[in-house]
């Protein structure tokens, strides 16, 4: 039989209170849920907007500098300091990080950290709900994002995380930050027309371009590492799994389209482990490093650069 569907104040509850509203999801649950993902589903919808509202050189370049800063937060974040602990970094600076990824629409710090610890203990097992031989390259996608098998934040996997009470909260209402940017890229066209009419944009031109096109151009691009990083591309280790080096998702995601080298050797601060290997998310912990914000930036061992026909001073 399939799982029974969780209560609909649950499935509304966690619209707003995410822990609460998944502690009875299914884990083995991997239908989609329509009701519970329908906020993801409209921010795809009102991109369409933009067929009324056009676009303006201002709107579009806060869109571009949104996408940037948030993909960096969820790769130097989410993903290199959270999930792998590759290098340290004080808790404020890790909160903001946090809050700015968490801005995108990705979920919280801790439930993003856990299903990516998670996906690397199981990588294309049973149990690693986005990959493209589990679950196609449309499940593992986008779609594992959307049931009740992935809306539990798991804190077993997070041990060391849950013990940070601001990264709870941040956790628990992952929806306050996304809302919050909404308004403010909102309020920030409104007062342009208001005060900079010359400009050619307005409230919902702005909310449109600088939250919603960016919001899903972000997530899409961070997808294409579950999906397509393990479909298509080259492969300099021959790890268990089916990680692949791809040019272009690093291109897209400012570094983490090296994801065979990443899968061989996770601890390291870099993924692109040839200096021709485009990281910008390394390039600029090394300049926060020099300024003394981050520390214990994670090298790559010389035994693993020679395993991959790397050698030493590609890092450099």
């Amino acid at each position: 039989m399939p799982p029974s569907p969780q209560p609909l104040h649950l499935r509304l509850l966690a619209w707003f209170d995410t822990h609460t509203g998944a502690a009875t999801c299914d884990d083995h649950d991997h239908r989609v849920d329509w009701l519970r993902t329908l906020p993801f589903i409209l921010l795809h919808l009102v991109c369409f907007a933009v067929l009324w509202t056009g676009v303006s050189l201002v709107a579009a370049m806060v869109c571009l500098a949104l996408f940037g800063l948030r993909m960096f937060a969820i790769t130097a974040v989410y993903h290199r300091l959270l999930a792998h602990r590759s290098y340290d970094a004080p808790r404020w600076l890790a909160f903001l990080g946090a809050l700015v990824a968490n801005s995108s629409g990705q979920r919280g710090p801790l439930w993003w950290a856990a299903h990516h610890r998670i996906h690397h203990r199981l990588s294309d097992e049973d149990g690693d709900l986005h990959s493209p031989q589990r679950a196609g390259l449309l499940g593992s996608h986008v779609l594992w994002f959307m049931t009740p098998g992935a809306f539990r934040t798991r804190l077993e996997a997070v041990p060391d995380l849950a013990r940070r009470r601001e990264l709870m909260l941040l956790d628990r209402f992952d929806t306050l930050a996304p809302a919050a940017l909404a308004g403010g890229c909102f309020a920030l066209g409104w007062a342009l027309e208001t005060w900079a009419p010359g400009l050619g944009t307005n409230g919902m031109q702005m909310l449109v371009w600088g939250f919603c096109i960016s919001t899903v151009l972000c997530a899409h691009a961070t997808f294409t590492v579950n999906s397509l990083a393990h479909t298509w591309g080259s492969r300099a280790y021959a790890t268990s799994d089916s990680s692949r080096n791809n040019w272009f998702i690093a291109l897209i995601t400012l570094g983490e389209g090296w994801h065979n080298n990443h899968h061989r050797y996770p601890a390291a601060t870099a993924q692109g482990f040839a200096w021709w290997q485009y990281d910008p998310t390394l390039w600029i912990l090394r300049l926060f490093a020099a300024l003394g914000l981050v520390s214990g930036l994670k090298p790559v061992p010389e035994r693993i650069l020679r395993e991959g026909g790397y050698r030493n001073k590609d890092q450099s």
